[in-house]
């Protein structure tokens, strides 16, 4: 019987793999996930974060990247955090460490991150791309497109942009070093899959990851803190409330557990993942 049915797989080009989805999740390379704080803005506004919250509320907001390690040295970022000196007179940031500094608590060097996967064009999160010289940068298709072109064409459609970030893009593209992320849905990397939704930017992403744990979500800026989430509250800066609402809940069916779907600028991700500590979180 069992002999019968091994045939008949084979005759029919599948594989046990194919049949499991488990194993073949078990296939795709598995990574760590680490969150890296690289400073914190004190006192900001809560109501510009979650929709609705209380005006009067303020609290310091963390400012991470995320760590991606793969096998056979692959070391993806996801957002590059930012470090020109414009950013600082506009804000007070506490405990700053340059991101391509960051890297260093895993003994890595800037050019041994192999990608970095931009979630959105703002400059909290893609100022320092630059940092890291030999990586690839993969941006969504429609995000690259629009904040190079149509979205200077108006003075209200490109807030959180810095003209220098887009300049260094488009430098990049030229050099061969962009790669373009075509819709929703993609694995521009095995075992790393990139979903649109959100509507915080023009084409912002979120990124699910394989590891050990079952699939982990870093939301980045589709979702602010855990407030968000577990409020069911749209984040306040989003070009469509219905598209973030929509966007949370894909995750938490994307996720493996909703304690894995990982917050853009919560400091209590450093709390909920205490280890290895040091400003590094790992999440599983």
């Amino acid at each position: 019987m069992l002999r019968g049915v091994l045939f008949l797989v084979t005759l029919l080009g599948l594989s046990i793999a194919t049949l499991n989805p488990a194993a073949r999740s078990q296939e795709k390379p598995v990574y760590e996930v680490y969150a890296i704080s690289y400073g914190v803005i004190p006192d900001f506004p809560v109501s510009s974060l979650v929709a609705g919250a209380d005006r009067s509320r303020k609290m310091d907001i963390q400012m991470m990247v995320w760590l991606l390690k793969g096998p056979a040295g692959r070391n993806i970022l996801v957002d590059s955090g930012f470090y020109r000196d414009k950013f600082f007179r506009q804000w007070k940031v506490k405990d700053f460490i340059k991101p391509s500094d960051a890297v260093a608590r895993f003994g890595l060097k800037p050019e041994e991150i192999t990608d970095i996967i931009i979630t959105h064009m703002h400059w909290d999160h893609a100022d320092g791309f630059d940092l890291f010289p030999k990586a690839s940068v993969w941006i969504q298709k429609d995000e690259y497109v629009y904040y190079t072109g149509e979205a200077w064409q108006s003075r209200n459609t490109h807030g959180g942009i810095d003209p220098e970030d887009v300049m260094a893009m488009v430098k990049l593209n030229l050099e061969g070093r962009v790669k373009l992320i075509n819709g929703d849905d993609q694995e521009p990397i095995p075992g790393v899959r990139c979903y649109t939704g959100g509507r915080h930017t023009y084409a912002s992403q979120f990124v699910g990851v394989n590891t050990k744990a079952g699939v982990v979500i870093v939301a980045s800026d589709n979702l602010y803190l855990y407030e968000n989430l577990e409020q069911r509250a749209p984040i306040a800066q989003t070009l469509d409330a219905d598209s973030n609402l929509k966007a949370q809940e894909r995750m938490r069916r994307l996720a493996s557990d909703a304690r894995l779907i990982t917050p853009g600028h919560d400091p209590l991700v450093f709390t909920r993942f205490p280890k290895p500590g040091g400003g590094v979180a790992k999440i599983e």
